[in-house]
């Protein structure tokens, strides 16, 4: 079996904690290679954003590739800027199918954009069926908005409901992103199938924390609460900065100093070139006098997550929104206790009390009071987190990557009966 994997805004190979790097890179890339380890040839198609990069790329292993496929100028553009070359992407796709001599039997798009480009293919190809999974939804994306420069645009919103129409079928992280399908964009329940994202348990798995403290240069007494994510308003790092100025003085102190470590974003950039959220963020922690109890790392390598997981005291997911929260799933696998907020697919994600909490979103005071109890409770944090270790082993990828075979399999008629004879 062949599949058309299709990532247009962004390359599963790309360095999480950018703009538009986050956990659609990581579910494409890690699916990608669980596909491979079960004899399934995937091609993962994706925008070209550097003339020097390869343009054909073998880094997913089992024979499967990466193409990055001239669409526009081969340079990071903002994703309301390559709308337009979403027909370009697809007749580049469709010439390296042509110039290889491949025929694909399923197209697996990623996020409304590539759901545009996969429709252009399946017309192209005779009416290849669409597996599709959004990811984010703009609709929920603009319940959250605090102002206008936040709202998904109608053009997104628009594409959204034609992919929906089109796709032979919606892969939907959770229950949540089902019912908010079906009531905000009047989805045929009948093409959703709920399949979490997966986690690959052979590198997210507790490290001894003295191990990993010493990888990532922490002494052994220091106490680290984490964040790891994409520098935007609906991610609520505001609230977690809120949060840690108001913690009990009691639980910190220079002998067993708790830090607040944010991976994500550019916090070193000219200040003409960082986010607008980044620098509300720094100029936040001035105001409430943070000093060194909140550190900023900006972008870190994906073989490292693991050692921040393990050295962490608890991970903190204080996002607006999230259709199911990989980064959380990756904590937990670690061995490390998760509070997020009641949002989304975090809210069936993290099961409160038993691997983690969950908060109300925007509620500084409740955050930081659950804060409070897994720092003041060393045999609580560490009970949660072998919980949550356990936990997280129900999607372990070569579950998850099943799965997601049957309904390639369902589509193209490969899961069909025998007859007997």
């Amino acid at each position: 079996m062949r599949i058309a994997m299709l990532s247009y805004h962004t390359c599963p190979l790309a360095t999480l904690g950018g703009k538009n790097t986050g956990g659609m890179n990581v579910y494409v890339r890690d699916l990608t290679r669980e596909l491979g380890r079960l004899g399934v040839h995937v091609d993962v198609f994706t925008r070209s954003q550097d003339e020097h990069v390869p343009h054909v790329v073998h880094e997913l292993g089992y024979g499967n590739r990466v193409v990055h496929i001239p669409a526009g100028p081969e340079e990071p553009r903002s994703k309301g800027d390559i709308t337009k070359y979403i027909p370009e992407f697809a007749e580049g796709i469709r010439r390296f199918a042509e110039e290889k001599g491949i025929s694909y039997d399923v197209i697996h798009s990623h996020y409304w954009m590539s759901g545009l480009a996969a429709e252009a293919l399946s017309d192209a190809w005779g009416g290849t069926p669409i597996i599709h999974m959004f990811h984010t939804l703009g609709e929920m994306k603009n319940r959250v908005a605090r102002s206008e420069d936040e709202k998904a645009g109608q053009d997104r919103l628009n594409g959204e409901r034609q992919v929906l129409r089109r796709a032979n079928r919606i892969v939907v992280a959770t229950l949540a992103e089902l019912t908010q399908l079906r009531f905000l964009y009047r989805a045929d329940s009948n093409k959703m199938v709920v399949i979490p994202p997966g986690v690959d348990v052979s590198h997210f798995y507790p490290i001894s924390a003295d191990e990993a403290k010493q990888f990532i240069g922490l002494k052994r007494e220091d106490r680290m609460i984490l964040f790891v994510g994409r520098i935007e308003p609906l991610k609520g790092v505001d609230t977690l900065i809120r949060a840690m100025s108001c913690l009990d003085l009691s639980l910190t102190s220079r002998k067993n100093p708790v830090h607040l470590a944010i991976i994500g974003g550019e916090p070193d950039a000219a200040p003409q070139d960082m986010s607008d959220e980044m620098t509300r963020l720094q100029a936040m922690c001035d105001e409430l006098c943070m000093g060194s109890m909140v550190i900023f790392l900006g972008k870190r390598a994906q073989d490292t997550l693991p050692y921040y997981y393990s050295a962490a005291e608890v991970l903190v997911m204080p996002s607006l929104y999230e259709s199911f929260g990989m980064v959380a799933l990756e904590a937990m696998a670690c061995g490390t206790p998760v509070i997020a907020s009641e949002v989304g697919g975090l809210g069936y994600l993290v099961q409160d009390g038993l691997t983690g909490y969950t908060v109300p979103d925007s509620d500084a005071g409740a955050l930081c009071e659950k804060l409070t109890s897994l720092l003041g409770d060393n045999e609580l944090r560490l009970t949660m987190g072998r919980q949550a270790a356990e936990y997280a082993k129900e999607y372990a990828w070569g579950k998850i990557a099943a799965s997601i075979l049957d309904v390639y399999k369902e589509v193209t008629g490969e899961d069909e009966a025998i007859p007997s004879v």
